[in-house]
């Protein structure tokens, strides 16, 4: 099956100016090396924590980020080269975002145009009425304001909006913050019928669990780095996964006991070289802290970006009630 979408070796950094007066010029780089394929009738997500550059993905995909920035590496869609210019053409047609915030709704129109996209013709209506109905939403909706939705409702206008036009491509960043649990299932379900209708999602959240629910493949990203790609399978055993950050977050599941760990993640841009991870690892060796790249390399099936991923962890080689070893 031909993919939809493939990022190879994308980065993004951003010029700052710094200093006591502002004028020393620097790049931070804040996503570094991402790869990653996405194909018609699967979700792939994307999990990493807040500030480790998952949004900047989705914006770098539909060619959006900000003036400051500047983008290296291939994004192909149907196998050619998704340009500013095509971007451009195929969003909100082809390719369709599902942001994080409901502020992107107008707060001045009324919600049936805002899903007609300008459009008042008998089909427009019709296709506008039939997205509500598919989200659980009266007809009657099309005469509100965003200000007289509830989160929930303005969820699902979101993606009621996004899916209207039957998109081959849905970036999903971060569709259910401030949710409740069935209203967030209830989204992510709808996401998953959209792929097996034969779209391509990319599910961008910091929460493992959801992702599992729904996803083919989780990428999970630390620091502005991809660190490991695993089938959703992978998860069902902590000896199947790769990277010692993503068997962190396999443990500090609730299902697995909040197990949590020390350390903070740096900020994107910030470690030089060596592995970003490298303060909160068990495993880690001085190498990990001096070599200039850790590549992406293939492990057991899945993709990880770890020295010592073919090694038994010392964390897991310590019997119950044994620490594991500094």
């Amino acid at each position: 099956m031909e993919p939809i979408l493939q990022i190879q070796h994308v980065s993004i950094d951003f010029t700052q100016y710094t200093g006591r007066k502002g004028l020393k010029k620097q790049r931070l780089q804040v996503i570094r090396d991402l790869s990653l394929t996405i194909c018609p009738g699967q979700v792939v997500a994307v999990v990493g924590a807040s500030g480790s550059g998952k949004s900047l993905l989705a914006h770098g995909i539909l060619h959006i980020l900000p003036y400051n920035s500047h983008m290296e590496g291939e994004i192909l869609y149907d196998g050619v080269p998704l340009t500013e210019t095509r971007a451009k053409q195929l969003r909100g047609q082809e390719i369709v975002l599902i942001p994080q915030g409901v502020t992107y709704l107008d707060p001045l129109m009324k919600v049936g145009p805002q899903i007609r996209k300008g459009r008042n013709d008998a089909a427009a209506r019709a296709a506008s009425r039939e997205a509500l109905a598919r989200y659980g939403l009266a007809p009657e909706t099309e005469e509100l304001y965003p200000f007289e939705l509830s989160g929930g409702m303005a969820r699902r206008v979101l993606i009621a909006t996004a899916v209207v036009e039957h998109p081959r491509l849905v970036i999903a960043d971060e569709p259910t913050p401030g949710l409740d649990m069935t209203s967030a299932r209830r989204i992510l379900s709808h996401l998953r019928e959209i792929a097996d209708e034969g779209a391509g999602i990319l599910l961008i959240t910091h929460d493992l669990e959801q992702a599992l629910a729904v996803a083919d493949r989780v990428v999970v990203f630390y620091a502005g780095e991809t660190i490991e790609e695993a089938a959703v399978t992978d998860f069902s055993e902590l000896s199947k996964l790769r990277h010692p950050f993503t068997k962190a977050l396999w443990r500090a599941m609730p299902q697995h006991g909040f197990q949590p760990i020390s350390g903070a993640q740096p900020y994107p841009g910030t470690v030089e070289k060596g592995c970003p991870f490298v303060d909160s690892c068990v495993d880690c060796v001085d190498k990990c802290r001096l070599v200039e790249n850790i590549p992406l390399r293939e492990v057991r099936g899945g993709w990880v970006r770890c020295l010592q991923a073919e090694r038994p962890s010392r964390r897991e080689s310590t019997t119950p009630g044994e620490e594991a070893l500094p």
